[in-house]
């Protein structure tokens, strides 16, 4: 993994983590695949590893970061899904070659081919999303509470009234600035 670069947000659901990779989005943005190569270690990371990235790649993965984002949100409010967040996230779909298969365990993952690029890791990242979407994976859709954040993730809590995406960031953050609020 190639230091220098601020740590990767890990998670459960693929979409998600991959929407991620920009956060803080309503603050201080910080990106996490500034370049091909940290793509690449993304990719690598969950499970998609392909040879090389080119910067239209990168540009690619970008743009179905930001339309996954966008229709999750969207989704998560229960607005209409945005017809170019739809479009990007189809045309991502459908252009891969990976195939699902299963673990002696039951669980599902994606095999790439060793001819696989990144289209083919990004349609996988695509169909993810549109299952999350479409409403197909337990749980619901939500936004973290954090006004800076404000990222989507998939609420999997028995309850379903989870407040963050992630408890050890931007949970612990909240809390720490309504500690901080009360003892002033």
């Amino acid at each position: 993994m190639h230091t220098g670069f601020p740590d990767f947000r890990r998670g459960n659901v693929l979409a998600t983590c991959f929407t991620g990779t920009l956060s803080e989005r309503h603050g201080v943005a910080v990106e996490r695949i500034p370049t091909p190569r940290r793509l690449l270690d993304w990719l690598d990371l969950n499970g998609l590893a392909v040879p090389s990235c080119t910067d239209e790649e990168l540009d690619r993965a970008r743009e179905l970061r930001e339309s996954i984002h966008s229709a999750a949100t969207a989704a998560a409010v229960q607005d209409p899904l945005p017809a170019s967040a739809l479009r990007v996230l189809n045309d991502c779909s459908a252009q891969g070659t990976a195939a699902a298969a299963l673990t002696p365990d039951g669980n599902r993952f994606w095999r790439l081919s060793p001819a696989s690029g990144v289209e083919d890791a990004l349609s996988v990242i695509a169909a993810d999303a549109i299952s999350v979407i479409a409403g197909e994976r337990d749980g619901k859709l939500a936004l973290c509470a954090s006004p800076t954040c404000r990222a989507v993730f998939l609420d999997t809590s028995q309850s379903r009234t989870r407040k963050w995406c992630d408890m050890n960031t931007c949970g612990n953050r909240q809390k720490k600035a309504r500690l901080k609020a009360t003892r002033a």
